[in-house]
């Protein structure tokens, strides 16, 4: 029996992230209450709640672009505060709500700018970077406007260039802040459509920041719920789309219907 128990203990995998207590509070407001909280790796998981419910704010400090006032995060592991920006940035990549402007920059150019931590201000681009930026170019379908103005494309093809910097970074997270709430509904389904397969065939973890439920249990394998910055619900689609579960997280109530020929499951508000 004990060897037994010590072959499960070793086919338990660390968890991509671990969050102990975190808090974050500015000017005297708490945005995050004290939320600990474990993510498994090579998964897709959304961040869902009302708006001010504290899901870009959890996204940003996993992210480092915040300190927490408090708790701890670990990463792969190791703690936040324990990373070298390279190596950081080697593993985990981050893409803000609204992406910067990139005057005069062809699409190529961009997507290039992922292998920064890799070789650095002085380093050399090398062959290994040129492959990787081809990869990225070509797993995201940018391949027809590579050689195009970055501000010259459409909503949807600026987010799967952006998208396709983030992975020749080479990264084996991915943070997305929202990367749909500028979209039309077309290019809401290519985007989230892309990020699954990343997911599925590259084995890449992302986390995605979403205010749409039916998009979240649609294209993720797990759901995270936020209200008032305290971690309300988390499970899978099937776990979370149910009338009870969100009307807990969302305060309205809502028919769940099961699509036929998909099977997949939908939320309408009543």
């Amino acid at each position: 029996m004990l060897q037994n128990a010590q072959q499960k203990s070793a086919d338990v995998a660390e968890p991509l992230l671990s969050l102990t207590n975190l808090t974050f509070a500015v000017e005297g407001r708490t945005l995050l209450h004290p939320l600990t909280l474990e993510l498994a790796a090579g998964r897709s998981i959304a961040l869902i709640g009302h708006n001010g419910s504290g899901k870009s704010t959890l996204l940003k400090l996993i992210g480092r672009q915040q300190a927490p006032t408090g708790g701890v995060v670990e990463f792969e592991g190791k703690r936040l505060s324990a990373w070298g920006n390279r190596d950081f940035a080697r593993r985990l990549a981050y893409l803000p709500q609204r992406t910067p402007a990139a005057p005069g920059m062809l699409v190529r150019e961009l997507v290039a700018l992922g292998r920064y931590p890799w070789h650095g201000a002085l380093g050399r681009f090398g062959e290994t970077d040129r492959k990787k930026v081809e990869e990225a170019i070509e797993l995201t379908g940018i391949g027809p406007f590579a050689d195009r103005l970055v501000d010259n494309l459409s909503g949807g093809e600026r987010q799967r260039v952006w998208l396709a910097m983030l992975v020749a970074q080479d990264a084996s997270c991915l943070l997305l802040d929202e990367p749909i709430s500028a979209l039309d509904i077309g290019h809401q389904l290519e985007v989230l459509s892309l990020a699954q397969d990343l997911c599925r065939n590259k084995g890449i973890s992302i986390i995605t920041v979403l205010h749409d439920i039916n998009m979240a249990a649609r294209f993720c394998d797990e759901i995270v719920a936020l209200r008032a910055g305290r971690l309300i619900a988390h499970g899978t689609p099937e776990e979370i789309m149910t009338t009870e579960e969100l009307a807990r997280i969302y305060e309205v109530q809502m028919d769940i219907i099961r699509q036929p020929g998909s099977g997949r499951l939908v939320a309408m508000a009543q």
